[in-house]
């Protein structure tokens, strides 16, 4: 998937660690760049003579010609959330890849419910802005959780999504470390509190979908209190940010660990992207990805943690072990996705499909 330079058109201060980058998208590309609601884009830059890319999600509704937005908040050491914070400006160009992701709601009649944390309110606010807006007779409940008020991002813009439909976006906001005088007690959304916050607020049975994101423990915490409350797996969807290490295997972590591999050395892998194919063998260690980006440098990859799921590809033959998996459902594991950069041949020969 190619990259296109696209002019930043404003930048806009959400919080002091936080900035909203509009994109002017061209006319020629205006298709090329509309996206689904809770898609994400890959920003990419070179810094110090190496290639960085990163992912952040689009936080405006589905189907606007207004440009492309994304929200971005600075992480530690970031090498392109600090420049965003403190070089990027109006009139600079930023190479952006096409929208991606899976992490979507296509608007449709029905009750739907999220739980975030953190600036894992930037899809989904483009989940809730394109739905509210498109399906008149669906509802919304949104329940976020900031560390205080003044980090909180996109707080204008959820305030003017719910004055825009009272009736129909519940809008529950807590805090972990800053104390009010009103709303709910201050604290972590834990999956015991959200065990019983939720059936508080709405009727959790009736919810036809759940949009979880955010750092991995509020969506492992969120997955927990659904699980403990009957809800269905595939009414459940989950989007992870912030990954800072390898945590145990869990329901949001899936791994797939076939207990022999062969000698890397000896594997091949053939891969298909963009309607062309190749065979090449692996170097010893390395992944599906590693071995593809060697002979293909248009091979779609991001985050390389197992997290955005722009690697996504389809496994066709052979076997892969598969370290870490923030990104791919359980649907789409029984349909036979892989992330390229977490998979690694344990089968003399591999075959995959990024066009798949």
């Amino acid at each position: 998937m190619p990259f296109h330079a696209l002019r930043v058109a404003r930048l806009d201060r959400l919080t002091d660690d936080a900035v909203a980058v509009t994109f002017a998208v061209p006319p020629e590309l205006r298709e090329t760049f509309r996206h689904r609601p809770g898609q994400h884009v890959t920003l990419r830059r070179t810094v110090d003579g190496a290639e960085a890319r990163r992912t952040y999600s689009i936080c405006g509704p589905a189907g606007s010609d207004a440009g492309l937005r994304v929200g971005i908040r600075h992480v530690e050491a970031g090498a392109f959330s600090s420049y965003a914070l403190k070089e990027l400006a109006a009139g600079d160009t930023v190479d952006v890849m096409p929208p991606t992701g899976r992490f979507v709601l296509e608007p449709r009649p029905g009750h739907f419910a999220a739980v975030v944390g953190g600036s894992g309110i930037t899809p989904v606010l483009s989940i809730a802005a394109t739905l509210l807006e498109r399906e008149p007779t669906a509802r919304f409940c949104l329940v976020r959780s900031d560390r205080t008020a003044a980090s909180a991002m996109f707080l204008d813009e959820t305030a003017e999504l719910k004055d825009r439909f009272p009736d129909r976006l519940q809008l529950v906001h807590t805090l972990s470390r800053e104390e009010r005088h009103t709303g709910l007690p201050t604290g972590r959304l834990d999956a015991d509190r959200l065990t019983g916050l939720l059936p508080a607020l709405l009727p959790v049975a009736d919810v036809a979908g759940w949009y979880l994101c955010g750092p991995l423990g509020l969506v492992q915490g969120a997955e927990a209190a659904l699980r403990a409350l009957d809800v269905p797996r595939e009414r459940v969807h989950q989007e992870v940010f912030h990954v800072t290490a390898a945590p145990a295997a869990s329901a949001s972590a899936t791994v797939t660990a076939p207990d022999t591999a062969p000698d890397a050395a000896s594997a091949s892998v053939t891969a298909t992207l963009a309607g062309r194919g190749g065979t090449w063998p692996a170097r010893s260690g390395e992944s599906v990805l590693e071995t593809v980006l060697r002979h293909r440098a248009d091979a779609p990859y991001a985050c390389k943690g197992g997290v955005c799921g722009t690697c996504r590809v389809r496994l066709l033959d052979g076997e892969v072990r598969m370290d870490t998996n923030y990104a791919l459902e359980d649907d789409e594991l029984a349909d036979g996705y892989v992330l390229a950069c977490q998979s690694h041949p344990v089968t003399p020969a591999v075959t995959v499909d990024f066009d798949g």
